[in-house]
């Protein structure tokens, strides 16, 4: 669906948003604003990352932002995000994307119905920012979700999943890393000697702190995934050392009564009056004896 979203305001350029565009409605505004194969090639792939491209004529830009309500397993670009792809000159700005994205009327609505953006450059400019601030809600739910997973890590009976949780939200933040390291270009770019302005730095301070946090919670993921398998390893041991434990006591016990078990005719205790009390003498002294042996070593 094509949508000229300046129709009916005094603007000095021109809008035009395209959502869910079939074959032909591309190829209609490639031919009515000239536009180069190869980029409207770009638009059709659902999975294409950002990317900054100056063409003959027009600014070519492709976006990643991040979907409202995405699978609690997602963890790859298409399922996390939505690609919005922009073509800007001084006269006009076209945006396609496959599905309805919220911020645009509401960009309309507040920057271009007040007359408060003067030049597609600007409206760009805005499209950006807000793509970027779509990531802070997502930031938010894994800063959560990793407080909550470092709690429940040294947590000593676990229940939850925590290992597949822990998973899926490292490809999430892998995944996101990626696309703010892909933007990096387009922010420069808008940013540059040539082009730089107080919105745009913005932008790149936007930027740098979204990139900033991202990077942060990755390895701090990473660190809570090590520190997991180091407890499970931790507690693997402990209980390896309780049944040692049990082991060593049980040893000289069962070496006893294996002795003692062979059942040979000329076995004077098994004929003695007080053979069985003092066997089972023996044993609580074997047992006294390791348990004392323990406690020097300081292993109990």
């Amino acid at each position: 669906m094509i949508t000229d979203l300046t129709a009916d305001i005094s603007c000095a350029f021109r809008w035009i948003d395209v959502t869910d565009p079939t074959e032909q409605e591309l190829q209609e505004i490639a031919t009515r604003y000239s536009l180069h194969p190869a980029s409207v090639s770009d638009c059709l792939q659902p999975g294409h990352l950002p990317k900054y491209e100056q063409f003959p004529g027009y600014t070519f830009i492709i976006q990643r932002v991040y979907n409202t309500d995405p699978n609690a397993d997602a963890d790859t670009v298409q399922e996390l995000t939505g690609k919005i792809a922009m073509f800007v000159t001084q006269e006009f700005i076209i945006t396609i994307h496959r599905k309805p994205w919220e911020p645009i009327s509401a960009i309309r609505t507040e920057y271009i119905s007040s007359g408060r953006c003067s030049s597609p450059f600007q409206v760009l400019n805005i499209l950006i920012r807000t793509g970027l601030h779509s990531f802070d809600a997502p930031g938010k739910a894994i800063t959560d979700s990793i407080d909550f997973y470092e709690m429940q890590v040294f947590l000593r009976k676990r229940k939850l999943p925590l290992l597949k949780g822990l998973y899926f939200m490292k490809r999430k933040l892998d995944v996101i890393r990626r696309l703010l390291l892909l933007t990096y270009d387009i922010v420069d770019r808008m940013d540059s000697h040539e082009t730089a302005n107080a919105y745009t730095r913005d932008v790149r301070d936007l930027y740098v702190r979204q990139k900033s946090l991202y990077d942060s919670m990755f390895e701090t993921t990473n660190h809570l995934l090590n520190l997991y398998f180091n407890v499970s390893a931790q507690r693997t041991n402990e209980t390896m050392r309780v049944l040692t434990i049990f082991s060593v006591f049980f040893m000289p016990l069962t070496f006893i009564a294996g002795v003692y078990g062979m059942n040979f005719h000329h076995m004077p205790e098994l004929e003695w009056q007080y053979g069985y009390p003092m066997v089972m003498l023996l044993m609580v002294a074997v047992t006294i004896l390791v348990f004392v042996w323990f406690k020097r070593k300081k292993w109990l």
